[in-house]
């Protein structure tokens, strides 16, 4: 009744070895270069220029054009609903599967199928 507390006590003044041993101080070492060079499997071996237009100084002058489902930078409610646009969507874009012509659109189940999805296929078999 006693043998775990006594374990627990016992392991409590054990000396403790760690298996891991580190050789010393943790140190930044000071002859790293942070400098930016292609990486080694790069196919054209130069970095990117920054002279077309698509790229930038900088992630923070790239976070100022950059898009996700509109500008980032944008203020919500900055503007009123009918200044963002229409609502309907471009032609060949549908917002339901329900839309879409007949052809795309899901088979209706039928009673069979369905039982067989209820029962796991065991009504097939019975």
């Amino acid at each position: 009744m006693y043998a775990t507390r006594v374990l627990r006590q016992a392991a409590a003044h054990a000396e403790r070895t760690p298996l891991i041993r580190f050789v010393g101080k943790r140190s930044i070492p000071e002859n790293v270069d942070h400098t930016p060079h292609p990486h080694p499997a790069s196919p054209s071996g130069a970095l990117p220029s920054r002279t077309n237009g698509n790229s930038h100084a900088s992630f923070s002058s790239y976070r100022d054009h950059a898009q996700q489902h509109g500008p980032l930078r944008k203020t919500i409610g900055a503007q009123s609903a009918s200044q963002l646009g229409p609502i309907q969507p471009p032609k060949g874009v549908y917002f339901d599967r329900n839309q879409l012509p007949e052809r795309f659109r899901r088979t209706p189940l039928s009673a069979a199928e369905i039982e067989a999805v209820e029962t796991g296929g065991a009504a097939l078999f019975g």
